[in-house]
């Protein structure tokens, strides 16, 4: 295990490392999970040539330290991100990125442009969204507040997402996992799919097949490669690991 102090107050971010040649990979989870559970089949795929890969977990969430003092907001995610990765002596890195962790990688990516080569992201939330009423994607953990959802909140959300998610969102702290669902629903600013059409480096947008994200055409517009994923779902490299991988092989550098 590898880790970096991103933090004033000392704490560190963590992620699991493959070795293998530069540059790196980065994968990045999305809300309430942690990324080696869900990548490692991919990252370790005999169909990728083997490159250095960080399975790496933001702060709050999985493996990584959980400051009371830290905002979790988007930007604050990417920014502590970045400076882990700095200090992993990471540059020009492929980032995989899933779900809410594509917002952050986004978000990073524009901010901290030397850092990111080409952006892979699955499944990726673009646009803020209302809160209420409650969405299955991301749980309805912004339609509680901070507190309501700290003192029992999150039980009902445990309730509803099955335990297979709640098996990795139970690992996360209970206020960064509100914080970031708070700020995964107000978006960024600008918004993520603003950013996203303005970076100038290789992107893509993988979905699950037929279901087609809002704006693809748009996207496709911006220079975003949009790519349906055959037989899954929105855990794309979970359900179907070996098009996931085939698929990461045609858009990564070799």
């Amino acid at each position: 295990m590898h880790d970096a102090i991103v933090h004033p107050g000392g704490a560190r971010i963590r992620w699991v490392e493959l070795p293998g040649a530069e540059p790196a990979r980065v994968y990045v989870h999305g809300l309430g999970a942690t990324s080696a559970p869900y990548y490692a089949e991919v990252a370790a795929h005999p169909l990728l040539p083997r490159h250095r890969s960080l399975l790496i977990d933001l702060l709050g969430f999985g493996i990584s330290d959980r400051p009371q003092d830290f905002s979790y907001t988007l930007e604050a995610h990417a920014d502590a991100l970045a400076e882990a990765l700095h200090k992993a002596g990471v540059e020009g890195a492929s980032m995989i990125a899933h779900s809410m962790g594509g917002a952050v990688a986004i978000v990073l990516a524009a901010r901290h442009p030397g850092l990111v080569a080409d952006l892979v992201l699955v499944d990726a939330n673009l646009d803020p969204y209302p809160a209420t009423p409650v969405r299955p994607g991301t749980s309805g953990i912004a339609a509680y507040g901070e507190e309501e959802f700290v003192s029992g909140g999150w039980k009902e959300v445990r309730d509803r997402v099955g335990p297979h998610w709640w098996s990795t969102m139970r690992l996360a702290d209970l206020r960064a996992l509100h914080r970031t669902a708070v700020s995964l629903a107000r978006g960024s600013t600008p918004a993520m799919r603003e950013l996203l059409a303005g970076l100038t480096i290789p992107r893509a947008f993988l979905f699950p097949e037929g279901d087609e994200p809002a704006g693809a055409e748009e996207l496709r517009a911006a220079g975003v490669r949009v790519v349906g994923i055959p037989e899954s779902g929105h855990n794309i490299m979970l359900d179907n690991p070996e098009a996931f991988a085939r698929t990461l092989k045609t858009l990564l550098p070799a």
